[in-house]
């Protein structure tokens, strides 16, 4: 029989999708696959068993839980020289990597999904010397979701990082930075700026609407500190989508980009703290296969279409 290996996180989203774990392995016994079943809270044991993965027979792995998940299994496949596809289970609080992918929640159609054949590539972006799939982000906003309750995300989800900044609105202030790419270079003092590699983060869906996951660039958005007058326009432009033109908004494609701050703000990457500054972030082009929809999808009522899909490419 084939080998598949499930990695997941028991504490992601609401915790139930340990509930699911005979489903998903009698869906793939049926299919003639043997699934091994890790959880992720060992790094290092995660690691040992992604680096054996292939001698192993090991022909497809799936990452379930939420955007730190994955960023813990990338990390470990890129480590290890790995070049087995990756399936993903959207069960976390955050799931861009998977929205871009129009990757369903539903268990029966996110099951069929891992079992499809069919792969897409991805870039995966290094900070530091540690990688990332979808966001990394700086400033005074950005330890928001490390002082966010993991009982209450679990809850409540986005909702839970909405009630959070309400909080700490009162105390929202420019942070001086200095970049430095090919493209742009300059200090800017910013509420807090962003390096991505997929569309969205968060609920926000199009923070960086050009982007596109293998292309071999990083998306940037800096948020300048603005005048009291701007900043609810700011905000708003933000909600609409519409903040790419926005005067207070610096934003522009690189592959490598450094960055520096004398203060001691926070650096998430892909919901885990991260840093400390200076950073150095570039991008591996095209070094993810990431298992996606099938062209002619069975019984996924619930999937977009496969153009949908194809759009990504």
């Amino acid at each position: 029989m084939k080998k598949a290996l499930l990695i997941y996180n028991p504490k992601a989203g609401n915790g139930m999708f340990k509930n699911h774990l005979d489903f998903i392995v009698e869906k793939f016994q049926d299919r003639g696959y043997i699934l091994v079943p890790l959880r992720a809270g060992d790094p290092g044991l995660l690691d040992g068993i992604i680096a054996e993965a292939a001698a192993s027979g090991v022909e497809r792995i799936i990452a379930a839980g939420g955007d730190g998940t994955i960023n813990l299994v990338v990390n470990a496949i890129v480590k290890n020289g790995v070049n087995i596809p990756l399936a993903i289970f959207p069960a976390g609080t955050a799931n861009d990597f998977a929205y871009y992918f129009r990757i369903p929640h539903e268990m029966e159609a996110m099951t069929e999904i891992a079992l499809s054949d069919r792969v897409l590539y991805a870039d995966v972006g290094i900070i530091n010397g540690k990688n990332f799939v979808n966001v990394a982000a700086m400033g005074c906003l950005v330890d928001l979701s490390q002082r966010t309750d993991p009982n209450l995300k679990n809850t409540l989800g986005v909702l839970a990082y909405y009630l959070q900044g309400m909080i700490e609105l009162p105390n929202l202030h420019g942070v001086k930075m200095r970049f430095e790419s090919e493209e742009f270079s300059g200090e800017e003092s910013v509420y807090f700026a962003l390096v991505m590699n997929g569309k969205s983060a968060g609920s926000f869906k199009q923070l960086a609407a050009p982007a596109e996951v293998d292309d071999g660039k990083l998306d940037v958005l800096l948020f300048k500190e603005t005048p009291p007058k701007d900043f609810l326009p700011l905000v708003f432009s933000i909600l609409a989508g519409q903040h790419r033109e926005n005067k207070n908004v610096i934003y522009f494609q690189t592959s490598h980009i450094r960055i520096d701050t004398d203060e001691n703000i926070g650096v998430d990457v892909d919901g885990e703290t991260a840093g400390p500054f200076p950073l150095e972030i570039s991008v591996l082009p095209r070094r993810l296969q990431i298992i996606v929809m099938p062209k002619e999808p069975k019984d996924l009522e619930t999937c977009e279409s496969a153009d949908d899909v194809d759009a990504v490419q």
